[in-house]
């Protein structure tokens, strides 16, 4: 019981630690940041910053790149 409570602050520290990295690793993630630009794109369309033309080419680009990772993992199974 006292060392837990010893223990606490760098088991805290470590939870922090930990959810640090998590975030990090999502964003050096190439599908999840795939996934933000073509949400982005999507919304950009919606808002009509671009017109329907631009938006096909942005997200065929990003729809092929996102497949293109898919296929590189499956070939690794």
């Amino acid at each position: 019981m006292i060392f837990d409570l010893l223990a606490a602050p760098l088991t805290g520290l470590t939870w922090i630690a930990d959810q640090i990295h998590e975030r990090v690793m999502d964003d050096f993630d190439p599908k999840t940041v795939l996934s933000k630009q073509l949400l982005q794109l999507q919304m950009a369309f919606d808002l009509g910053a671009m017109d329907e033309d631009t938006f096909d080419a942005k997200e065929e680009e990003i729809l092929l790149a996102l497949q293109a990772i898919e296929e590189e993992g499956n070939g690794d199974e």
